[in-house]
């Protein structure tokens, strides 16, 4: 009898050995949770800008192929920018007469690759990257001519431009309405998995609001006082924050409306700058559960300006129900990061226990392919 106990006890332990050796070498703890969540966002944004992806339905389906490759199991695709949608859009036709991004003319990029996503089990996000801009170094483009009352204004009285974008006026029932109504139409028309703003929405450079509509409304509710001269005074920072909080509010709500499975996302810069310089205040969407998911662009070129700014928005990060989700600069123009960087990347964002990211952009995937197919899911 204490024979038989003796081999049950022993073989009970090799089993046990056994069982964590497993473990080990299938990338877990030994308490059941793998380092990579599946389950966590782990995405791509796709540009019309610099990439040649969307010209092609062959370019998309092999687009569609590499990020699975790579272990992606969302993309982010633009659908807005430069006053033009890559789809068909009745609200564009009815702005500026011209319903759909010439390139893309006889075709329709997003149901085409939505289908090629859902394929491959690749969820889809619409980016409206312009947002609230409206032109790129055009004095305001298609949508400033056709409708020049929705021109955001500084406090020289001159459209608000910075970093060459130009914009709209933010604060404008007119103008949220059009962003409002390109959103809901993308959400009625296709099937995609989630909407986006970015940097540019909801968001105007704080140098803008001194135009007469929010001049109006601002004396209206502060006892008839002017906006101050100082587009930096706190008080009027915190006045036109509210308003476009309000915004996002309002977005959300009517999108999960509209369509409740829908995710709203977005990828703001990061706070407090991003409300300093842009009028942007993630921290309260998150807090107010006014987004599904935040994705702070937290793009750096060393892994210590990296790390200092993802534990920078950590201590902003409040609400652990909605997750945040960094954004990785993978490639912009010339410069790519190197395998090395990006490891130590992923690693800051699983230490500040952030479960994903987002790479921007596509076109680096292809020049960092061996990276991504041998060392991202690996990373805990």
């Amino acid at each position: 009898m204490k024979r038989t106990e003796s081999l049950f006890k022993l073989i009970s332990v090799m089993v046990l050995l056994l069982l964590l050796s497993c473990a080990k070498d299938s990338g877990t703890d030994g308490s059941g949770n793998n380092p990579w969540d599946p389950n966590a966002m782990h995405g791509v944004w796709i540009t019309t800008t610099a990439s040649p992806v969307l010209d092609t339905k062959t370019g998309i389906e092999a687009a569609v192929d590499a990020c699975k490759k790579a272990g992606l199991n969302t993309i982010f695709v633009v659908v807005y920018n430069s006053a033009r949608t890559i789809y068909p859009s009745d609200v564009m036709g009815r702005i500026i007469g011209i319903k759909q991004m010439e390139r893309f003319a006889g075709r329709d990029p997003l149901k085409e690759l939505i289908d090629a996503a859902k394929a491959k089990g690749i969820k889809v996000h619409a980016w409206f990257e312009y947002g609230f801009a409206a032109s790129f170094g055009l004095q305001g483009g298609p949508i400033i001519a056709a409708k020049p009352n929705w021109k955001a204004i500084d406090q020289s009285g001159k459209l608000v431009s910075k970093n060459g974008f130009d914009w709209l006026n933010a604060f404008d029932p007119e103008v949220q309405q059009f962003m409002l109504d390109l959103f809901k139409e993308v959400v009625s028309k296709y099937a995609v998995d989630g909407v986006q703003g970015d940097d540019r929405l909801p968001a105007l450079p704080s140098t803008g609001g001194y135009d007469p509509y929010t001049v109006a409304l601002y004396k209206q509710e502060n006892n008839g006082a002017e906006p101050p001269v100082d587009y930096r005074d706190a008080n009027w920072v915190a006045w036109r924050v509210k308003k476009l909080n309000g915004f996002m509010k309002r977005l959300y709500t009517e999108i999960k409306a509209l369509k409740p499975s829908v995710q709203v996302t977005m990828a703001p810069s990061p706070y407090p700058f991003g409300k300093d310089e842009y009028l942007q205040d993630w921290p309260t969407w998150v807090d107010s559960s006014w987004v599904d998911a935040v994705i702070p662009q937290c793009y750096r070129y060393d892994i210590a300006a990296y790390t200092a700014l993802v534990s920078q928005q950590r201590v902003f990060y409040r609400n652990d129900k909605i997750p945040l989700y960094p954004g990785v600069l993978l490639k912009i123009a010339n410069y790519t990061t190197t395998p090395g960087l990006l490891t130590s990347m992923i690693q800051a964002n699983r230490n500040a226990t952030f479960k994903g990211e987002v790479f921007f952009f596509y076109e680096g995937l292809a020049e960092r392919s061996t990276w991504f197919a041998d060392q991202y899911q690996t990373i805990e």
